[in-house]
C-alpha cells in the first residue's frame, strides 16, 4: 500500500530541486542582463539595444520576453519596441510568440514546482473544491483576467500553475487573451513613438474590441453561474 507520507515528502523534494533548478536560470539570466552594457529601460532604449542585434534582432526580442518571465522589468517597453522595430504586423507575432514562450515557462515552473507542495498541504476535500472550480469557472478567469491589463501578466501565468487547468487551456486563453493589449501596445509603439496621426484609429479599434470582448465573457460567465 502507498503511504501518503511518502507521496508528501517526495512531493516536497520535487518542489526543492525544481526551484533550485529555476534559482540557477535566473542567476543565468541576471548575470546575461547585467553583461548587456548600456540597456536604458525606455522603449528607445530597448528598440535599440534588440536593434543592435543585426540578424538576430527577433531572437533578442523574444528572449527579452521570455526573460520577464523570470526577472521584473517593464514588458510593455519591449512590445513597444517591437512596434517601433519591425512595424505593426511582425512586432505583434514577434511579441505574442515571446510571450507566449514567458508565460509557458512561468506556468510549467509553478506546475512542477508549486503544484506538488500544494497538494502536499491541501487535504483532499479542498483539492477536489479547487479542481471543480477550474473546471466549471477556470476558462473564463483565465480569459477575463488576461483582459485586464491591471492585473500582473507574471502573476496570472503562475497562479494558473497551481490550479489543475489544463496545459491546453492554459495556452488558448492566453493566446487569445493577449492579442487585445499585445496588439494595442505594438500599434502605439509603431504609431505614435514614430509620430503617424492615424494611430489614435487603430487604438480605438482594439480598446473597443478588446472591451466588447470582456464583456460578452463576462455575460456568458454570468448567465452559467
Amino acid at each position: 500500500m502507498n503511504d501518503p507520507t511518502s507521496f508528501k515528502r517526495i512531493g516536497l523534494l520535487r518542489t526543492a530541486a525544481a526551484l533550485a533548478l529555476a534559482l540557477v536560470v535566473a542567476f543565468g539570466i541576471l548575470a546575461w542582463w547585467s553583461n548587456t552594457v548600456g540597456l536604458a529601460l525606455t522603449p528607445k532604449g530597448i528598440e535599440a539595444e534588440i536593434r543592435s542585434w543585426g540578424h538576430w534582432a527577433v531572437v533578442a526580442s523574444i528572449g527579452l520576453m521570455v526573460a520577464h518571465s523570470l526577472v521584473p522589468f517593464p514588458a510593455e517597453f519591449v512590445t513597444f519596441a517591437n512596434g517601433m522595430l519591425f512595424g505593426p504586423v511582425w512586432g505583434i507575432v514577434i511579441t505574442w510568440i515571446g510571450a507566449m514562450l514567458g508565460a509557458s515557462l512561468a506556468f510549467a515552473l509553478a506546475r512542477w514546482c508549486g503544484r506538488p507542495f500544494v497538494d502536499a498541504l491541501m487535504n483532499e476535500r479542498h483539492r477536489l473544491a479547487m479542481d471543480r472550480w477550474a473546471h466549471r469557472q477556470g476558462i473564463g478567469a483565465l480569459l477575463l483576467s488576461r483582459l485586464m491589463p491591471l492585473i500582473s501578466f507574471n502573476v496570472i501565468n503562475y497562479a494558473a500553475g497551481l490550479t489543475p487547468i489544463s496545459w491546453w487551456t492554459f495556452l488558448w486563453t492566453t493566446g487569445v487573451g493577449i492579442l487585445p493589449i499585445t496588439t494595442l501596445l505594438v500599434v502605439t509603439g509603431d504609431q505614435v513613438w514614430n509620430g503617424k496621426s492615424e494611430a489614435w484609429i487603430y487604438l480605438a479599434a482594439v480598446a473597443v474590441g478588446g472591451a466588447l470582448l470582456w464583456y460578452l465573457i463576462a455575460r456568458r460567465r454570468r448567465a452559467g453561474s
